[in-house]
């Protein structure tokens, strides 16, 4: 199977690309990665198995980005004709409205629409309608949409009139740690994203971080220095694992998160988790993390002193939260992706009217 995987250079889209891509190829798929957004930097392109095609086209969601839009889809339809992939995996809405040869996966990560409202709690205004308009016409496209949780399959629904027996649920998956050591763990509190992004929440972990017995350490572009945490700045991935590895409590207050790559890895280092309560991570992580309300700085510094002062519920939830996150391998995510592309291109029987499940596609 020769799959080619649209990317953005933005966020956690690249890593699941990466690790996804690593891992269709173990199974013996070819992948072609294309890229969009700002172009690569050396420690990305490290992260990408295969033959990487970059470009520099501007992303749906950036300011008046359509004409860049409508390029793209252009090049990768002059793309798709020179590598002649069976499948187009796609993590753009428009793209999927494209007439591309190959049957279209289209990956809802996030978007725009339900981002607003969990962050304001309205509808999105009316300098988002083109966004709309193309988000919409791009899943009617789409041969399979596939949402990274039930969650973000409901707020898709919420707001578009999806195709009949096209949607379905892959959770995302993580490789393995390279290592197996056991590491021991410091008296640290990690969060990681953005001071200024209201999704990530990483404000209130700051509030949240005054009179701790122990320090909050924020890595990421914070724009701005944190009050009350301490920053790590921007750090190459190894320097971040290291750090990940070394915290013994990870917090994600997130307002919204459809799935959270940044949370299965810190579960999968042993770091305790305490997460925002938001429909996508308990869906996830239910039993497996403390869960606060994430507009409430108090009641995230008090789980978070709870976890500090309690050595033995710290271990227990940390316990909890590396055996979930041996759920969601990456190995999993990309066989439930090789079912799905094989009944798109007909490389096996598919039985009338039958569709793939959320349930199957997790098995």
């Amino acid at each position: 199977m020769k799959v080619l995987i649209t990317t953005d250079t933005v966020g956690g889209v690249l890593t699941y690309t990466a690790e996804l891509a690593a891992a269709l190829e173990a199974q013996g798929d070819e992948v072609l990665v294309a890229t969009m957004g700002p172009r690569l930097r050396r420690e990305q392109r490290e992260l990408l198995p295969g033959r990487v095609h970059e470009s520099g086209f501007r992303l749906e969601w950036m300011e008046d980005p359509w004409d860049e839009v409508a390029a793209a889809a252009e090049w990768l339809r002059r793309l798709e004709g020179e590598e002649r992939p069976d499948v187009v995996h796609l993590c753009s809405y428009a793209h999927g409205a494209a007439p591309f040869r190959a049957p279209k996966v289209l990956v809802a990560h996030s978007d725009v629409l339900s981002w607003w409202r969990a962050v304001h709690g309205t509808e999105a205004p009316g300098r988002w309608d083109r966004y709309r308009e193309e988000m919409a016409a791009g899943l009617r496209g789409a041969d399979a949409i596939v949402a990274p949780t039930r969650a973000m399959l409901s707020e898709l629904e919420r707001h578009h009139d999806l195709p009949p027996g096209r949607a379905t649920v892959i959770y995302n998956g993580s490789a393995a740690p390279a290592a197996s050591v056991t590491v021991a763990k410091r008296e640290i509190v990690l969060g990681s994203g953005r001071l200024w992004d209201p999704a990530k929440n990483m404000a209130t972990l700051d509030a949240a971080a005054e009179g701790l017995a122990w320090p909050v350490v924020l890595a990421g572009e914070l724009g701005e220095e944190p009050r009350h945490a301490e920053s790590a700045g921007p750090l190459d991935p190894l320097d971040y694992a290291d750090l990940r590895r070394n915290a013994s409590i990870y917090a994600a207050p997130a307002l919204y998160e459809p799935f959270g790559l940044g949370i299965l890895e810190a579960a999968r280092d042993r770091c305790a988790l305490v997460l925002g309560d938001i429909p996508s991570l308990r869906e996830l992580w239910n039993d497996a993390a403390l869960f606060v309300d994430p507009r409430d700085p108090r009641g995230l510094h008090e789980a978070l002193a709870a976890l500090i002062a309690e050595p033995y519920l710290r271990k227990d939830f940390a316990e909890r939260a590396q055996r979930r996150a041996a759920d969601y391998s990456v190995g999993r995510a990309a066989r439930a992706y090789r079912r799905l592309y094989e009944r798109l291109t007909g490389d096996r029987p598919r039985l009338p009217g039958k569709d793939l499940s959320a349930e199957e596609s997790q098995s």
